[in-house]
């Protein structure tokens, strides 16, 4: 059964010293670059995404509220929406970019460079399996997660791997995650 590892928005956007910056960003990014080096024999397909925003609409705000709206970040073209450094020798298989025009927090709703959704990446590849790792654990990562599993595949997110917003937003997150079926190991138990 195949199985692919989706680093989700690893970004300097969502780092320390990014517009959204996340406590715990850059080294998690490390660790994640770490363990795809250690691990890319397991894995069929590695897939990166990125918020790529134009032109997200109301999704940013002078004013934002930090739910529905927040202040620019991940624009598309700036150094920050790249990915972050510490992936640079990643050599993934595929890479998606979401939230041009809309706000768009699942990996899901980004597409590659053909226009292919996630979905179809994952399908042409024969990928049954998903590892979720990356940022944010309370928000993108979550989104990417519960897709995966509406997409019937088997979902597990790398929690020692990803980092959310606030720890009580996190928590929030992992008990909705196992409800829906994501199964929470740490990278240590995901041999």
């Amino acid at each position: 059964m195949a199985r692919a590892l989706i680093v989700v928005d690893v970004q300097p956007t969502f780092c320390e010293g990014g517009a959204l910056g996340v406590t715990g960003g850059h080294e998690v990014a490390e660790a994640i670059a770490d363990f795809a080096v250690r691990h890319r024999d397991e894995y069929d397909l590695v897939v990166t995404t990125q918020d790529w925003h134009i032109d997200p609409g109301d999704h940013f705000s002078e004013t934002p509220d930090f739910v529905d709206t927040w202040p620019p970040h991940g624009v598309a073209g700036t150094e920050e929406a790249e990915l972050h450094p510490a992936l640079a020798g990643l050599g993934a298989d595929a890479a998606v970019k979401k939230g041009q025009y809309a706000a768009a927090y699942s990996g899901f709703e980004g597409r590659d460079d053909n226009g292919r959704p996630l979905a179809e990446i994952l399908r042409d590849a024969g990928v049954r399996s998903i590892d979720v790792v990356g940022i944010a654990e309370s928000h993108c990562v979550l989104r990417t997660a519960l897709d995966g599993v509406t997409e019937g595949l088997g979902v597990r997110v790398l929690t020692d791997l990803t980092v959310p917003v606030t720890p009580e937003q996190g928590a929030t997150a992992r008990k909705q995650m196992a409800r829906e079926g994501v199964v929470l190991v740490s990278s240590g138990e995901a041999g």
